[in-house]
């Protein structure tokens, strides 16, 4: 019974705030469902153009921001990769994880869309370190998902963010704040 209580609660808050997915709690259906729920047409998005407003934002709320206040809109998934310290080797048990976004990603219900990967930090390096770092772990997970799964590296973009968007209620340092999201941009490809 607490079991079942704690699984409701947990549905419940998915449905009320953005999916806050862990490697240990992650499911491809689980993903399907977060990433799938975009509902009518998705804004053009300039990656440049929101790496650029996050670094010129610092101290602002992401939906404060003109760019990302339209992507924060769409659905998206943060998902728990872990690195290496101060690295981007993706630690071996972070693999799991990223199979199950690939095999989402490669699901009939999101194999036409395009996403939008977006690596954060910690606030424990400097500001230049961590939006470096950041952008490098985001590459990286584009990359793996591309060369290890087979997803199509054409609907996926990469944008690391650095510390600039802290978890709110988190102390910027915190290593919750080490995180990947993945927002579905909503961009139909035709499939081969």
């Amino acid at each position: 019974m607490r079991m079942r209580k704690t699984a409701l609660a947990g549905f419940a808050a998915a449905l009320l705030v953005p999916a806050v997915v862990f490697a240990q709690q992650i499911s491809e259906q689980r993903l399907i469902n977060g990433l799938g729920r975009l509902r009518g047409a998705a804004p053009i998005v300039d990656v440049e153009l929101l790496r650029q407003e996050a670094m010129n934002g610092a101290g602002k709320q992401m939906s404060g921001l003109p760019n990302w206040s339209k992507v924060a809109r769409l659905p998206q998934m943060v998902v728990e990769i872990d690195f290496t310290n101060d690295s981007v080797a993706i630690e071996p048990e972070s693999y799991r994880t990223l199979g199950m976004i690939a095999d989402a990603l490669h699901h009939p219900n999101l194999w036409a869309y395009k996403f939008l990967v977006v690596g954060h930090t910690s606030s424990t390096g400097s500001d230049e370190h961590n939006l470096d770092l950041s952008q490098k772990r985001a590459e990286a997970i584009k990359e793996i998902l591309s060369t290890t799964f087979a997803v199509d590296p054409t609907r996926l973009y990469a944008v690391g963010v650095g510390e600039y968007f802290p978890i709110e209620g988190a102390k910027s340092e915190a290593a919750n704040n080490r995180r990947v999201q993945l927002y579905n941009l909503g961009v139909f490809t035709k499939r081969p």
